[in-house]
């Protein structure tokens, strides 16, 4: 079934957002369980954290604990990974590789430092395709000691769900889907924590991709946007925000000012979906101030690299055999070897060819870390923790791998990792 305006627009703000919790402060509870979702004119049975799709908002500052307790109210096991923070690896939420799965009526504690401001989410990563498929995910933003000067700071998380024929969540997993592009939704929508703004305010709006597998292709309307951070990492000098692609785990902040309505559309077909709107209602005096960029994070710079690797990327439909047993493979490996592709020693920086010998582009996430993209010299250019790599495409980047223990790096369309295109580095 094709999307329309018409339908996208009955999809906009109709399921609940919950309002930010503070964190550092008190140990926050996150329950994961059923709710009733309002899509397109009709309830439909997702799944949530405290009863809202997507999850609360959980804010904190920078360097603050964040202390959170999963409680598992689902009929099976779960787990949940801190998207894009450097933290402790017992903390980073990966089944086999950090911990069990947290079993029905159990709990788990995470406790970490969050060492980096910026935009971040959280969400399932056991049953990962199928969980975060159903809703479970949410934000994750860390504030900056001092926040740039903002009338609104605003989360827009996009999305898409599968129906059926009944218009009902469509509860089947298509081995076509595993093959090719994903699970790719019928029905767009973006979840945002404000539908009102006025002529000349200053937005900062955090735009998260936690889709399973879309490719969200993002245009603003109605602001004079800068793009000042990428994945969380602010960039050195603000960009013009244009035409933006965010691939699954993927984020993008931009400031701007108000000048009309600000719609954000995806513009990946010949006619332009509206996947949220922010009304004008009254006006502002404009800044005179132009956007600024934000202050750095305490991250390393690469150094000359100790190892270069390879990390090949294989199978899918009309992709190049190998050798593992799944749909996809890393290196002729199907899902996590018993020993990791990759060891270094901690501190080292690592170059990473990133080969994509297959017919369809994939994002690959690096956990426990960011990484730079290296520009056409070479050279390091912007950080981000998971970058899209197309169809046939070979791509560098530069890690410094300064965060000890076992990490997982994997295609973020969760349909390829499921099917086997995830394997694991460690650093000693």
């Amino acid at each position: 079934m094709n999307l329309n305006r018409r339908q996208t627009l009955l999809a906009l703000g109709a399921s609940a957002f919950s309002s930010a919790v503070r964190a550092g402060e008190n140990q926050i509870v996150l329950r994961p369980g059923n709710v009733s979702a309002s899509i397109n004119g009709r309830n439909i049975n997702m799944l949530g954290y405290n009863g809202s799709l997507p999850g609360p908002e959980i804010r904190i500052r920078q360097n603050d604990i964040l202390t959170a307790r999963l409680e598992n109210t689902l009929d099976e096991g779960t787990i949940l990974h801190w998207h894009g923070i450097r933290l402790p690896n017992a903390m980073d939420g990966v089944n086999v590789v950090t911990q069990d799965a947290i079993i029905p009526q159990d709990s788990f504690t995470y406790r970490f430092a969050v060492p980096d401001a910026g935009t971040f989410w959280y969400h399932a990563h056991y049953l990962s395709l199928e969980q975060v498929a159903r809703g479970l995910f949410g934000p994750l933003i860390v504030e900056e000691p001092n926040p740039p000067d903002v009338d609104q700071d605003i989360t827009v998380q996009l999305f898409d769900v599968l129906l059926d024929g009944s218009g009902n969540f469509d509860p089947e997993f298509y081995q076509a889907d595993y093959a090719t592009a994903g699970r790719i939704g019928n029905k767009m929508m973006a979840f945002s924590s404000s539908s009102l703004t006025r002529t000349g305010e200053r937005l900062r709006i955090r735009i998260i991709n936690p889709a399973v597998d879309r490719i969200f292709k993002i245009q603003i309307q109605g602001l004079s946007g800068m793009i000042v951070a990428l994945d969380g990492m602010p960039l050195a000098t603000p960009r013009i925000a244009g035409e933006m692609i965010l691939a699954p785990g993927q984020r993008i902040d931009v400031i701007g000012d108000v000048e009309v309505d600000v719609n954000i559309w995806e513009t990946t077909a010949s006619n332009p979906i509206l996947l949220t709107r922010l009304a004008v209602s009254g006006a502002r005096a404009k800044r005179s101030v132009e956007v600024q960029a934000l202050p750095a994070n305490p991250l390393p710079r690469p150094g000359i690299p100790t190892t270069e690797f390879d990390l090949v990327m294989q199978g899918g439909a009309a992709g190049t055999s190998h050798g593992g047993y799944g749909t996809w493979a890393l290196n002729d490996v199907s899902g996590l070897p018993r020993s990791p592709v990759l060891t270094a020693r901690r501190g080292d920086t690592i170059a990473l060819l990133l080969r994509n010998e297959t017919a369809f582009p994939h994002g690959i996430h690096l956990h426990g870390h960011h990484f730079w993209e290296t520009d056409s010299n070479g050279e390091p250019s912007v950080l981000r923790d998971t970058t899209l790599v197309a169809a046939g495409e070979t791509r560098e980047i530069l890690c410094v791998l300064d965060n000890p223990g076992s990490w997982l790096i994997h295609c973020h369309m969760l349909s390829h990792q499921e099917d086997g295109m995830a394997t694991w580095i460690h650093v000693r």
